[in-house]
């Protein structure tokens, strides 16, 4: 077995002499389990640092792959954590290129499938630790967001995507930065050239009339976590968007959303409904 306490406490550094395919399956394997320091705390850091570091280059089909298959069925943890692994193997992919289109098309039908019909969106329980599928599935859309392999219609069916998360909350509040990591990962996407200005912007039309619907009364959780996010996105659209470097450990210049000002004037139209002191 892998003494996986010593490569954390060695910054990861990669077993001599281990098969890539070897160490991968037992890192799936260990995502999948209950017990959160095994798949939080070991299985999922590691993960993320060798897929960034590069250690699975040559390899990303098959672990995406992998991946992507555990979105099918088993715990909430194991869809979750899976999910947020897939998105280190997209942004290698964005680094690399290794990936063909085909390759990185197939993954993101099986997350949108996934992340549009999760229904449990619980981001802490006490006894499994983080789950986080809100969350965790906006850092795949982020990555997804960053892939070159995505041209205009799959950008902009990423902000459709988003926005049918938001309006399908299954009565959860978000209440752990579900809307902030959400926002950032429409940012994200919203940051990219070859999205024009009209799909930009058309995605916030379902929800401005989500909101202008509503009706008197206690605020259903579906709609707090859609202003929240795009209160939040309001500023990013304003001050732009950086991105964690995972070789150097810093954040790179700003990236500017190109359609920030139609983005802003939209959003402040859809946060005025209910925000009646809005300027």
């Amino acid at each position: 077995m892998t003494d996986w306490d010593k490569i954390l406490a060695e910054d990861f550094a990669v077993p001599p002499g281990r098969a890539q395919a070897e160490l991968a399956a037992e890192l799936r394997a260990m995502l999948a389990s209950p017990d959160p320091h095994i798949r939080d705390d070991t299985a999922y850091p590691v993960l993320a640092i060798w897929s960034g570091r590069g250690v699975f280059d040559g390899h990303l089909a098959n672990l995406g792959d992998s991946l992507t298959a555990q979105f099918q069925d088993g715990p909430i943890y194991q869809r979750t954590f899976a999910a947020i692994s897939l998105s280190w193997v997209v942004l290698r992919d964005a680094r690399t290129g290794e990936l063909s289109p085909e390759v990185v098309l197939r993954w993101l039908t099986a997350f949108s499938q996934w992340w549009r019909h999760e229904t449990d969106l619980r981001a802490w329980d006490p006894g499994l630790g983080w789950l986080h599928a809100a969350a965790h599935g906006a850092d795949v859309l982020r990555a997804f967001g960053r892939s070159g392999k995505l041209a205009a219609p799959e950008l902009a069916g990423l902000l459709e995507l988003a926005a049918d998360r938001l309006l399908s909350d299954c009565g959860y509040l978000y209440g752990h930065g579900e809307d902030d990591r959400i926002a950032y990962a429409l940012a994200t996407v919203l940051t990219r050239a070859e999205l024009p200005a009209e799909p930009a912007v058309a995605w916030l039309g379902r929800l401005h009339q989500a909101i202008a619907d509503g009706a008197p009364g206690p605020v259903p959780p579906w709609a707090a976590n859609t202003l929240r996010t795009l209160a939040a996105l309001y500023i990013f659209a304003d001050r732009g968007v950086t991105w964690y470097d995972p070789d150097t450990g810093t954040h790179g210049p700003s990236a500017k959303l190109p359609h920030a000002s139609p983005l802003k004037d939209r959003i402040a139209a859809t946060l005025q409904l209910p925000w009646a002191g809005l300027g």
